[in-house]
């Protein structure tokens, strides 16, 4: 039995350490050019430089993103960007234009190539066909439910990759041209404006200016949106399909984002390893997860086609907790520097989140500055001290319970 990587995003170099520390065996990335997450904060090149030697170190694997659909007029830039990429030895790229798969083999022939999600294999033949090309692992789309994964793993020897948590695009991963006619963003190229979350009403064609409120509830209705795909309950059934990595969706969220999720599925996959006959499902993973910014979640196509139980008539996200601080430094004496990333005043009742899913509440009744001065609260970019009575580790998550 062979046990998947779990594979997280990195949106900057603070959430790949965040991703290594909380148990990812890999993390994909970007850099400043041709990703699909021009919005995420990505790397320049010495940072990229600087991520691959950090997670080396440390025994994961780092993954480029070259995913984006150049036009012609791009070429010469992106034969100039993996050039510049190619000294840096990354463990694959992830690609899906056949012109980019085939600019990477002519610069770097040795290279590993992955095959996006934005190439949308939804078949066990498309599958094959990417393999006889020579790419050594494939995205297969979300669209593809276990029982076709089950089929393209007898008949495809690469390496399977599946999405098992993250945001839902409404069309086929991501080929969507929604964001390029109403806000001229090429989804394409990684700028997506997220028309599918926008709030919409109804015209009559001969009646223009004159909106007429399309109403599910007291917050309207937002046609398009989809539910968040959770995966959580079904890790026994994605390892014996025999998918070779689980990949989360979020280089654009938040480092809170990135250790709730990574620590839940490491969890989840470690005590599947250790004893799977007796393995069962946790509803404590569920319950964290839970917890985070989510918009209602759904396990997509992996068990048949959705109905409209998986659209989301709500575009509010939900959360019970917010991400209030985190632990950057430790001080002699059962003190610990913490980043103020939220509101927080002295009083407040407090969680200290950290690896393997230990969660220890305590009472935030003092706290100060770096100089020593008592603080009533504090406020996002703040450095604060504060004592704790337990053992606390650095990239330690600080929340409470939303109001």
């Amino acid at each position: 039995m062979k046990i998947p990587e779990l594979l997280a995003p990195a949106g900057n170099m603070e959430k790949l350490k965040v991703a290594i520390h909380y148990g990812a065996d890999a993390v994909y990335l970007g850099g400043q050019k041709f990703g699909l997450r021009n919005l995420a904060g990505n790397f320049t090149q010495a940072e990229l430089a600087e991520a691959v030697a950090y997670a080396h170190d440390r025994g994961v694997k780092v993954y480029l993103t070259v995913n984006s659909f150049p036009d012609t007029d791009d070429l010469p830039e992106l034969d100039r960007y993996l050039e510049e990429t190619a000294p840096i030895p990354f463990d694959a790229l992830i690609a899906a234009d056949p012109g980019v798969i085939a600019t990477i083999r002519r610069i770097t022939p040795d290279r590993p190539i992955h095959l996006s999600t934005q190439a949308n294999t939804t078949t066990w033949r498309s599958a094959l066909f990417w393999q006889e090309q020579g790419i050594r692992r494939i995205n297969l789309a979300r669209e593809m439910s276990l029982e076709a994964i089950r089929e393209t793993r007898e008949r495809v020897s690469a390496e399977l990759e599946v999405f098992t948590h993250g945001a839902l695009c409404i069309s086929y991963s991501g080929r969507c041209l929604l964001s390029s006619v109403m806000s001229g963003r090429n989804a394409n190229k990684g700028e997506c404006s997220h028309p599918c979350r926008w709030s919409y009403a109804l015209v009559e064609e001969t009646r223009p200016g004159e909106y007429f409120p399309v109403v599910e509830d007291e917050a309207g209705t937002f046609i398009f949106n989809s539910k968040d795909l959770c995966l959580i309950r079904h890790i026994p059934e994605l390892v014996g399909a025999g998918v070779d990595s689980l990949k989360i969706e979020g280089r654009m969220k938040g480092i809170n984002y990135v250790a709730s999720v990574v620590r839940v599925y490491r969890d989840a996959l470690d005590r599947y390893a250790a004893d799977p006959a007796g393995y069962r499902f946790n509803p404590e993973w569920l319950g964290e997860l839970a917890k985070l910014s989510h918009r209602g979640y759904t396990t997509g196509f992996l068990l048949g086609r959705p109905q409209d139980v998986d659209q989301e008539y709500d575009s509010r996200y939900r959360r019970s907790h917010e991400f209030v601080g985190m632990v950057e430094e430790l001080l002699p004496g059962g003190s610990v520097v913490v980043g103020v990333r939220n509101r927080i005043a002295a009083g407040t009742e407090v969680e200290f989140v950290g690896r393997r899913m230990t969660a220890t509440r305590h009472r935030l009744d003092s706290f100060t500055d770096r100089d020593g001065a008592p603080l009533a609260e504090a406020h996002p970019n703040q450095k604060i001290i504060v004592s704790v009575p337990f053992p606390a580790e650095r990239y330690d998550l600080i929340r409470k319970e939303h109001q």
